[in-house]
């Protein structure tokens, strides 16, 4: 056994027979590089690139299912500075597939970004972890993804994406999409093109790594209501797991540099099909010089991060009711639809003027009324994260 220095922390535990070391902790300011020595010994890691990760800021949009994997896989593996955002609080039914999270986070209402640097923390001293229980809009995102070198997707709406996919764009930083609803689940990372073409992944010796953009893969979102949720739907909970390994994957390789290995093709998972394929996406070019191509990374029209398309929300006065109204074109929702699907959750009301509901949410009641042309009301709070956080959840986009 090698010698122990006079600025050493020994932990030891008595057993029948002499006292063992368990392990020792150095008292440095320096990271430990040996706790990612495994990580270390990868093709293209080494140390470079574990020094690469401790001088990394990663923004985890979202800590639900999918952000709990990926924030978890990311301050193991060393990344220097996470920032978690997330609006909500633990609920019981979220420790089915959400990792981070145990009962008495349940009991005592932590929000789940909260939760998650506490345990993280607790799993990787060394790394400097935010919290930060905030609504991702156009109006923070600047301020929550200042000087990031990559944003990661935990989100559970188009919307939320889009802004963050406008953000990436714009700001020429990556981002790693992906969703998962029941038992499919797709992931795909954005290394956007830049307005000078002078981002590391664009200047590679045998050629340019950019990507499409979320945009390119789905120029709209889906009207409210199309697009199943968790909530509505379920989700499997390997699903997750593999999923949001896949995210964590890609953005290992494109924080040590590794664009040459990040995967270009779409990733497409159905755990109940048991399938499992690449497609090839491209960016939406304009190829006919009409001025069409993707709004976002051809045109360099941001209009999530200017607010110029997305939902608005208002606390109406007295009435204990936040309205929220989509301001993006679209179609109407499926009210019938919609009104199958939440009747598993509660008392439901519909003809062709509006849908209304009765929902318990973590132990709270509340009334939520849709209207054909999207606009909804959210009756039983004042709260805009609030009402926005159960619009995701039961009625999806």
């Amino acid at each position: 056994m090698g010698k122990m220095g006079p600025d050493t922390v020994c932990v030891v535990q008595r057993v029948s027979g002499p006292i063992f070391p368990i392990f020792s902790l150095a008292v440095t300011d320096e990271p430990i590089l040996s706790r990612y020595h495994r990580q270390m010994l990868l093709p293209g890691f080494g140390e470079a690139g574990q020094r690469r990760l401790l001088d990394s800021t990663v923004v985890v949009l979202g800590c639900g299912a999918l952000g709990t994997v990926i924030a978890d896989a990311l301050a193991r593996a060393g990344v220097g500075h996470l920032r978690i955002v997330d609006r909500d609080f633990v609920e019981l039914t979220n420790l089915q597939r959400q990792v981070l999270y145990e009962e008495a986070d349940v009991r005592e209402a932590i929000p789940k970004a909260e939760a998650a640097r506490r345990r993280l923390q607790r799993i990787n001293s060394e790394i400097e972890i935010a919290a930060h229980v905030d609504d991702l809009n156009a109006a923070s995102i600047e301020r929550l993804a200042e000087g990031a070198d990559l944003l990661v997707d935990g989100l559970d709406n188009f919307e939320t994406r889009y802004l963050a996919n406008d953000y990436a764009v714009k700001h020429g930083i990556p981002y790693v999409y992906g969703g998962a609803v029941g038992t499919a689940g797709l992931a795909f990372a954005v290394l956007p093109h830049t307005a000078d073409e002078a981002a590391p992944w664009e200047t590679r010796p045998n050629g340019s790594r950019a990507s499409a953009c979320l945009r390119c893969l789905f120029e709209e979102a889906p009207p409210p209501g199309e697009s199943a949720t968790c909530d509505t739907a379920g989700v499997l909970g390997p699903l997750v797991g593999m999923i949001a390994g896949f995210q964590a994957a890609e953005a290992l390789k494109i924080l040590t540099g590794n664009f040459d290995q990040v995967c270009p093709t779409l990733l497409n998972l159905d755990l109940g099909s048991n399938l499992a394929i690449h497609l090839k996406v491209h960016r939406n070019v304009d190829s006919d010089g009409d001025g069409d191509g993707c709004p976002c990374c051809v045109q360099r029209d941001f209009e999530y991060l200017d607010g110029r398309t997305g939902s608005s929300a208002t606390a109406l006065c007295g009435r204990d009711a936040v309205q929220l109204r989509h301001r993006q074109h679209q179609e109407p929702p499926n009210l019938e639809e919609l009104a199958r699907r939440l009747r598993h959750h509660g008392r439901v009301v519909a003809n062709d003027f509006m849908l209304r509901a009765e929902l318990t949410d973590n132990g709270q009641p509340f009334e939520l009324t849709l209207f054909p042309d999207g606009r909804a009301i959210v009756k039983g709070t004042g709260e805009v994260s609030v009402a926005r956080s159960l619009y995701a959840k039961y009625i999806g986009h």
